[in-house]
């Protein structure tokens, strides 16, 4: 769907300020087919040519772009909430002969720079939220590929855990990039193929390298597969294998789903306003202001059985989601999000104890790995992040991960004269102990502490205690503690000075900054995006007129410069 934006950056793609929509539902699905039968669901990909998220192309062979990505976000987060009765998600494609060319290439060529990067960076995401629902929520996924699986059609197989291929002497599997267009496999593909397949060094480095890919008796032999099956009894197999995921899984077959309604939001010239959210857009400064609102009441004794999609944490990560999706698409040219909350401590304490007591119920697991994954988005985006803590703020448990997640975190210290509201305070829940884990696998406070980790324990101890800025500075949870003669001013002049940097620089700064500690498959999959395709897609080689993005289709041979960098 599209929209006309207030201050929508101009896409290429149309050469008109168009809005990028994130918000969906199987009924408008244009791409994508969803069915439940039983313990079982399938996802077939059957990508409307005419359907781009903008004109100019065509989707031809199931090759995709951002919409098709959004509908299939929009279907996993379904599967999971709507639907605790289905196990066992197949994905395979409805079209005859064909499973999926990848990201259309005539979309890449037209696109500007930051509609790519971010493109990479969305379908990445989704298929980090697939995997997290084969691990975490007991929700399998396996690919059937029936038909050439081309680029993205298999970095989104790879994110399966279980690949199926027709063994028909036509159906291959390739990751081509290199060879027809001078970018990466969209590094996740290079990623999950070595450190999540395993697949040896050499052998990826010719499949990686081989316009035409690879099919049967080698695609299984090398790894690259799971199970290599006869066209005619690809169903038959099909059947089994999710049978035998179904047998294994602890999915709650008889609970009722919680329905996830359309998300209620206002878009003005220069605010976005939802139920719990609301995000004030300065453009001449480069600033987006989140005003997050705290739980209007307590959960008290509420039945996880009976919740509905208005429940707070639910409600506000969804909002804080699409907001952060829709920023990131639609407003490239404001730098610096600034993070506010406004309510009361206790009921946010209060709720964070309700997730935590409740953790084992399959909905109550399901919202608070959602937030788990809206936060993630939150450390991916490529935005100077400001926490300000003032009087009357709710920075406690689950919303001070916003303040942990900030690149600066600044705390009122004292009141603000003449208003009456107590100085302000933060609180830590035990949801800012593990729950809530970065791409790397540690919690934020075992990132902020990686010096001393023994320090995060001591933490422990002042769970569900008021923290002045006095005591808040010394716990080394924030970092700037202004009294109210200051405080103005020096958060302006932060923030004036933040907005005077260079743009690139401050996103090398900050991907470099966020992720200490461990690597992981994710960690490595998000840095080489930033570094490498960030990299590649302005290069001459690939983007110039004779460039073979640009070229691709044409007949022509792209010219490139041999010179390594």
């Amino acid at each position: 769907m599209q929209y006309n934006a207030g201050h929508g950056s101009e896409n290429s793609l149309a050469g008109a300020l168009l809005m990028i929509e994130f918000r969906t539902h199987p009924l408008h699905y244009r791409h994508w087919r969803l069915t439940c039968n039983g313990p079982i669901a399938s996802l077939a990909l059957n990508v409307e040519e005419n359907g781009g998220i903008n004109p100019g192309y065509e989707l031809k062979l199931n090759s995709y772009d951002l919409g098709v990505d959004v509908e299939l976000n929009d279907a996993i987060q379904r599967l999971r909430f709507e639907h605790p009765e289905i196990s066992c998600v197949v994905i395979t494609s409805a079209k005859e002969r064909v499973f999926c060319a990848g990201a259309n290439i005539q979309m890449l060529g037209l696109a500007d720079h930051g509609f790519k990067v971010n493109f990479c960076k969305f379908t990445n995401e989704t298929r980090l939220a697939l995997e997290d629902a084969s691990e975490n929520s007991d929700q399998h996924y396996i690919t059937v590929i029936n038909g050439p699986c081309a680029g993205g059609g298999y970095e989104l197989a790879l994110a399966t855990e279980h690949i199926m291929l027709a063994d028909d002497g036509s159906t291959t599997i390739s990751l081509p990039e290199v060879p027809l267009l001078g970018v990466l496999p969209g590094t996740g593909g290079l990623t999950r193929l070595v450190d999540k397949r395993k697949v040896r060094r050499d052998r990826a480095d010719f499949f990686c390298t081989t316009e035409e890919g690879i099919r049967g008796k080698r695609a299984l032999e090398w790894g690259l597969v799971d199970e290599l099956v006869a066209r005619s009894h690809l169903a038959e197999a099909t059947a089994s294998r999710a049978a035998e995921y179904v047998r294994s899984s602890t999915r709650p077959a008889a609970a009722k789903g919680l329905e996830l309604t359309p998300l209620e939001r206002i878009i003005t010239d220069n605010r976005i306003d939802y139920r719990y959210l609301s995000v004030v857009l300065e453009c001449d400064r480069s600033v987006a202001t989140f005003i997050l609102q705290g739980p209007p009441s307590s959960p008290g004794q509420a039945n996880p059985d009976a919740l509905d999609d208005s429940f707070w944490p639910l409600a506000l990560a969804r909002e804080l989601e699409d907001a952060i999706l829709h920023l990131r698409f639609n407003e490239e040219a404001i730098g610096i999000w600034i993070f506010r909350t406004t309510g009361d401590a206790d009921l946010v304490d209060e709720h964070d104890r309700w997730l935590i007591e409740h953790h084992e119920h399959w909905l109550v697991r399901e919202i608070v790995l959602y937030l788990k994954r809206m936060l993630k988005r939150l450390d991916l985006s490529a935005r100077s992040l400001f926490a300000l803590i003032e009087p009357g703020s709710c920075f406690t448990g689950s919303l001070l991960e916003l303040a942990l997640a900030a690149d600066r975190c600044y705390m009122l210290n004292g009141t603000h004269d003449g208003t009456g509201i107590p100085a302000a305070t933060i609180r830590l829940t035990r949801m800012n102990f593990g729950p809530l884990p970065m791409g790397n696998s540690l919690s934020r406070l075992q990132g902020r502490f990686l010096s001393d980790p023994a320090h995060v324990e001591r933490l422990e101890m002042h769970i569900g205690e008021n923290l002045d800025a006095a005591t808040a500075t010394e716990l080394g949870l924030v970092g700037f503690t202004p009294d109210d003669i200051d405080w103005d001013d020096e958060v302006r002049l932060a923030l004036e000075s933040r907005a005077a940097f260079s743009p690139d620089a401050l996103t090398a700064l900050e991907a470099s900054l966020r992720f200490a500690g461990p690597e992981t498959m994710e960690t490595k999959i998000f840095a080489r995006l930033s570094a490498w395709q960030n990299w590649i897609f302005q290069r001459p080689n690939a983007v110039s007129d004779r460039g073979a993005l640009k070229l691709y289709g044409t007949g022509k041979r792209p010219a490139f410069d041999p010179r390594r960098t």
